[in-house]
C-alpha cells in the first residue's frame, strides 16, 4: 500500500471528526430550543462526543446493508435547524438512509417525513416553560433510584419535561450523609462517572446536579412528607424501594400533600396495573393514581414475545433468566429468608424463582398460562439474559425470524423496546447502558420446525430505568411524536 493510500485513511477520519464537530451545536440547539431529541438508529446523540457520534453512525453497518456517514446526516440537521420544529424524537440516521435511497429535494423529503412538526415551534418564557414541567419525586435512592436520577437530570435540558424536584430517603446516620448520597450519584462502579457536575448544599439539604436543584428529604414513611412546603405540587412519586407493592401501601404516598400519582419500580400486587411501555401503556388513564412498571425481566421479554406472537403465534414456552446478582443477595454466606439466596452471590450461580413469565400475561393477556419460568442468579453485577424457548404455531427458520426481528427493532412501534445485534463476539458488558428493554442476539437464535429459541440480553438496571421514565412521561402528559413513522419499503 502506498503512502498516499495510508494517509488517505487518516484524512478521511479527520474529515469525519470535523463534520461531527459541526453537528454538535446543531444537535444541542435543536434539543434546547425546539425540544427535538435526535438519534441515529436509536442511539441518542445529544450531549455526545465527536467519537460517540461517529460510533453511532458506524453501528448502522451492523443492521443495514449500507454504510452511513456523518456527511450524510449533517445536511439533515442543517435543514431541520431552519424549520422551526416542534417537540419530537427524530432519527436522523433513518432519515438519511431513506433520503439516499429516494433522492430528490431535501426540503421536500423532510416535509413528507416530519411535516407534522415543521413550523410548530412556540417560543416560551422561562416562567412559562417551568410551569409546563412536571414535578417528580424519587422515593428511595438505590440502584434504580440513582439511574432514574441520572436520566431525569440528563433530559431536563430540553425544557417542558419532567423535573426531578426531590429525593426521599431514610436518615443514614452518618454526619456526612448528604455527601455520601452525592458520591453514590457521582460515581458508579458499573455505569461509570456521572456526566456533569454535582455539588452539595448542606444548609438547605440539597444536591445541585447540572443546574438541577434537588431537595433531599429525610422521612421514615411515605405518608409523612408535606411536599408543598418545598414548592412541589401534583408530583409523580416514583417508589423504587420495593417495600410497598400493593394499593394499600403505595396509597400512603397519596396522603402526603403535593402528590398526585405514584409509580412502582417493581411488579405490583392485586389490581395494580403492571405497565410495560410499548406493550400496554395505552391502558393508562387519567384516573389511574397508582401504577407499576413491572420488572426488568418482564420489560425485557414482553416486547419480543409480542413480536413473535403477532407474526408466528405462540403455543407455549419456557423462559430461563440468567440474571446478575442484586442487593437482595448476600456477598458471603449468611441467613436469608429465601431459598438458596443466603449463599454468596459473588461465588455461586444460584437457582431462584422468577415471576416474570407469569407476569407477562398481565401486560399481554394472550399469553396467559402459556409460559413457565425460572432464574439463575450469576456472579456479575449487571446485564442479564433471557432465554425464550418457544413452541410456535408456524414453522420458522433462523434467517427469517432474525430478519423479522431486525425489522421490528429498526422500523416498528417497538423500536425503543427491542434492539438487535448480529455479532459473534458480543458479551454481557457490551450492553451496559443500553436503553432498550431487550436486545435480540441474532447469532444465538435457534430454529427448527415450530421450535424457536431466542437469546435476549438486557441491562436490568439502565434499560429498565429507561422504560420507567417512558411510563412517567406518559403519566405526566409529556409525549413526543417519533419520526420517521413509516417503515422503508
Amino acid at each position: 500500500m502506498s503512502h498516499e493510500q495510508i494517509n488517505q485513511y487518516l484524512s478521511n477520519w479527520t474529515e469525519r471528526e470535523s463534520t461531527a464537530e459541526a453537528m454538535i451545536p446543531l444537535i444541542g440547539r435543536l434539543y434546547r430550543k425546539n425540544n427535538v431529541v435526535t438519534s441515529v438508529y436509536g442511539r441518542a446523540i445529544i450531549n455526545q462526543s465527536v467519537i460517540d457520534i461517529i460510533r453511532a453512525h458506524r453501528f448502522v453497518r451492523q443492521v443495514e446493508d449500507s454504510e452511513l456517514s456523518v456527511c450524510d446526516t449533517l445536511p439533515i440537521l442543517e435543514a431541520m435547524d431552519k424549520l422551526d420544529l416542534g417537540r419530537a424524537h427524530i432519527d436522523i440516521g433513518k432519515l438519511a438512509v431513506k433520503f439516499k435511497e429516494e433522492g430528490g429535494d431535501l426540503t421536500d423529503f423532510l416535509q413528507r417525513e416530519i411535516g407534522p412538526v415543521i413550523g410548530q415551534y412556540a417560543a416560551q418564557s422561562e416562567e412559562d416553560a417551568n410551569n409546563d414541567t412536571k414535578d417528580v419525586v424519587l422515593y428511595g435512592f438505590g440502584r434504580i433510584g440513582r439511574l432514574l436520577a441520572r436520566i431525569l437530570i440528563e433530559k431536563a435540558g430540553g425544557g417542558n419535561n419532567l423535573r426531578l424536584r426531590a429525593i426521599v430517603v431514610r436518615q443514614g446516620g452518618a454526619e456526612n450523609d448528604l455527601e455520601k448520597r452525592a458520591s453514590l450519584l457521582r460515581r458508579d462502579s458499573v455505569h461509570g462517572p456521572f456526566d456533569g457536575t454535582i455539588s452539595v448544599d448542606e444548609k438547605e439539604s440539597a444536591l445541585i446536579a447540572n443546574g438541577n436543584y434537588i431537595k433531599v428529604i429525610y422521612s421514615d414513611g411515605p405518608d409523612k412528607v408535606d411536599y408543598t412546603q418545598y414548592g412541589i405540587n401534583n408530583a409523580i412519586v416514583v417508589d423504587n424501594t420495593g417495600k410497598w407493592r400493593d394499593e394499600a401501601g403505595l396509597g400512603l404516598h397519596l396522603k402526603s400533600r403535593g402528590v398526585s400519582r405514584v409509580i412502582l419500580t417493581a411488579p405490583g400486587k392485586g389490581d395494580i396495573k403492571n405497565i410495560v411501555y410499548g406493550i400496554n401503556n395505552d391502558w393508562i388513564t387519567d384516573d389511574d393514581k397508582i401504577l407499576s412498571a413491572a420488572s426488568c425481566t418482564t420489560n425485557a421479554i414482553t416486547p419480543v414475545l409480542k413480536a413473535i406472537e403477532d407474526e408466528y403465534g405462540i403455543e407455549d414456552g419456557h423462559v430461563e433468566t440468567v440474571h446478575s446478582y442484586t442487593n437482595d443477595q448476600n456477598l458471603i454466606d449468611n441467613y436469608h429468608k429465601g431459598s438458596r439466596r443466603g449463599r454468596s452471590a459473588a461465588l455461586n450461580m444460584v437457582i431462584t424463582e422468577t415471576g416474570a413469565a407469569k407476569a407477562v400475561a398481565k401486560a399481554l393477556p394472550v399469553l396467559k398460562g402459556k409460559l413457565t419460568g425460572n432464574a439463575i442468579r450469576v456472579p456479575t453485577p449487571n446485564v442479564s439474559m433471557a432465554i425464550l424457548n418457544l413452541n410456535l404455531k408456524k414453522e420458522v427458520d433462523v434467517e427469517g425470524v432474525n430478519e423479522y426481528l431486525r425489522e421490528m427493532a429498526l422500523h416498528s412501534e417497538l423500536q425503543k423496546q427491542i434492539d438487535f445485534v448480529n455479532s459473534p463476539e458480543v458479551v454481557s458488558t457490551d450492553f451496559v447502558g443500553s436503553r432498550h428493554a431487550g436486545i435480540v442476539d441474532a447469532q444465538a437464535t435457534i430454529a427448527s420446525g415450530k421450535r424457536l429459541i431466542l437469546y435476549v440480553w438486557y441491562d436490568n438496571e439502565f434499560g429498565y430505568s429507561a422504560q420507567v421514565i417512558r411510563v412517567v412521561n406518559q403519566m405526566a402528559g409529556v409525549n413526543y411524536p417519533i419520526f420517521p413513522k413509516r417503515a422503508r419499503d
